[in-house]
């Protein structure tokens, strides 16, 4: 069984209505598209409906509505806009959407070629239509067809240029052939000038102390430019932070939305200076009242120079460790010998100056001042052993450990001769023995000697002696019941008199004997225990008489004496 065709299966009488409707269809599209070219142009007053945010909904009393750019809005209308304002626009062609594309710049557009001549010779912006894309530029209608070269339609990038089409711009005629209907226009002198109206209108409003809104249009290392709205500043490195930034991109980024501060304005130049960090509390306010003398602080070595290293301790404050805070061993010669750069370090704070902007700290008081407890563990006439680490002609240095030394005066060095120099006897890294003479810890001194460990007479005298031998000598002094008495040469001892004994003293003809030979007579004296030409005498000094060792004090060197009966 066949089926019908649905189309040939309808009355002729409805087939004629239906081509009738489809006629007056086509008639009215059409002379709604002639309606629009006879009114293109036109310039009405419309009712803002909605803002979208991209464009603004407008009636134009027409069958559909129109639409103007929410960018174009702002470029030409005073204020913000909202449902219910009305505006006076100029009414452009339909757009891909069925709106007309609206126009609020108010310029006029020349009706024949008489007014297309007197704006190219007045050189007047006048309003047109980018009707269509072509090769090399664009089609506007401007009352006639020109064209527009893409070089000059103000558009940078070439993807961007089927955007123009349809949009109501303003230009100007630079090429005006009547004969040959050839017109040429330019948009991007337009632009242009009005970017150069727009720049002196907003530097004229920007004063130094503002704070204004901006986006970073380009970085460079020194530095970030920041549109303002029509005019560009300049936020230099140095002003981002108070910390230290190497380059502009490692603080913002193309794009970024900025609240700065107008540091400088330059009407001859028109350069703008912005500052982000004037925004900020100064740093070394901050300081002021965060650091206090004597308190433990934490922060990162930021960098290392000859005497001392730098430590951030919050952005934009650095403290000092001078290389004398490193260590208390003064081997520490440069701070690259403790630190790196990036190190984490604790440190103690020495002295806070805001005003000069600087922070002493101390590193080596964070394991104690060795100077404290000197006295104890190296009391006096303890004997210490260390190298030499310093050479004078005045004397030698010698390490005792922890970062304390010892000096040894070039008089102290040894008994054996005098030093023009200490180098005459010692040498740096020498290991010596020398005895603590003096502690002066305020002034961080200690005295040290070493001939005082060197043998002497006394030390020979005592080690060939021992107590209860019979020895002569000669009393050089005497004080009531004690006596000092020359043993040798160097070698005094001390000796107690008992006042109830008498002495012997040579006779007169003793006395009278050659000086030369009293030596040789005493001795023998001594030997045979006197003789009968003696008479006894209290002691005085200068005799020389016989006595008994009592005691010997080798660690003292110290030698006791009685006399002999």
């Amino acid at each position: 069984m066949s089926t019908a065709n649905p189309d040939t299966s309808l009355p002729s009488e409805s087939v004629s209505q239906q081509e009738e409707i489809t006629s007056f269809a086509e008639i009215l599209s059409d002379f709604e598209q002639r309606h629009a070219e006879e009114k293109h142009g036109e310039t009405v007053t419309g009712t803002v409906v909605s803002v979208g945010p991209e464009n603004i909904l407008i009636n134009v009393g027409r069958k559909t509505e129109g639409v103007v750019p929410v960018q174009m809005w702002h470029e030409t209308q005073p204020g913000d806009p909202v449902p219910g304002a009305t505006v006076e626009v100029g009414v452009g062609p339909l757009n891909e959407e069925g709106y007309y594309q609206l126009s609020t710049l108010k310029v006029q557009r020349p009706k024949d070629w008489s007014g297309l001549q007197m704006a190219f010779s007045e050189k007047r912006n006048i309003a047109g239509t980018v009707i269509e894309q072509v090769k090399g530029g664009f089609r506007v209608d401007i009352g006639v067809r020109a064209f527009l070269p893409a070089s000059r339609s103000g558009v940078r990038e070439a993807d961007e240029m089927p955007t123009l089409v349809g949009q109501e711009i303003q230009c100007r005629i630079t090429k005006l052939d009547v004969e040959k209907e050839d017109v040429v226009v330019d948009r991007r002198a337009v632009l242009e000038d009005e970017q150069t109206a727009r720049r002196e209108q907003r530097l004229a409003e920007i004063k130094p102390g503002d704070v204004v809104q901006g986006r970073v249009r380009n970085v460079m290392d020194f530095g970030a430019f920041v549109d303002l709205g029509g005019v560009d500043g300049l936020l230099h490195v140095m002003d981002m932070s108070w910390s230290r930034v190497a380059k502009a991109s490692d603080a913002v980024a193309v794009g970024d939305e900025l609240t700065v501060k107008v540091l400088k304005v330059d009407a001859n130049t028109g350069k703008i200076s912005l500052g982000l960090k004037q925004l900020l509390d100064e740093p070394w306010t901050v300081a002021a009242r965060t650091f206090n003398v004597g308190d433990r602080v934490s922060g990162t070595v930021s960098r290392l120079t000859d005497f001392g290293a730098f430590v951030e301790l919050m952005p934009g404050i650095d403290g000092l460790i001078h290389l004398s805070e490193l260590s208390w061993d003064k081997r520490v010669r440069k701070p690259a010998d403790v630190f790196k750069p990036g190190d984490r370090v604790d440190a103690v704070v020495l002295q806070v100056n805001a005003v000069e902007k600087r922070i002493s700290l101390g590193y080596k008081q964070l394991v104690g001042d060795p100077w404290q407890t000197v006295q104890d563990k190296y009391p006096v006439g303890t004997t210490i052993e260390g190298p030499i680490t310093n050479i004078a002609q005045f004397g030698a240095w010698v390490d005792l450990g922890d970062g304390v030394e010892g000096m040894v005066h070039v008089s102290d060095i040894t008994n054996e001769k005098r030093l023009d120099h200490a180098r005459d006897k010692l040498a740096k890294g020498q290991l010596v023995k020398a005895v603590v003479l003096e502690i002066d810890r305020e002034r961080r001194r200690i005295r040290l000697g070493m001939k005082q460990l060197e043998p002497t007479s006394v030390d020979h005298y005592i080690s060939e002696h021992q107590p209860g031998d019979t020895v002569s000598g000669r009393l050089v002094e005497v004080h009531g019941d004690r006596a000092r008495v020359e043993l040798g040469e160097g070698v005094i001892a001390t000796c107690r008199l008992e006042k109830s004994k008498e002495t012997r003293v040579p006779t007169a003809e003793a006395k009278t004997a050659d000086v030369s030979s009293l030596s040789a007579m005493l001795a023998a004296k001594w030997k045979q225990g006197g003789s009968q030409g003696e008479t006894k005498e209290s002691a005085r000094a200068g005799q020389i008489r016989r006595f008994r060792i009592s005691n010997l004090d080798a660690s003292s060197r110290t030698i006791e004496l009685e006399l002999a009966s």
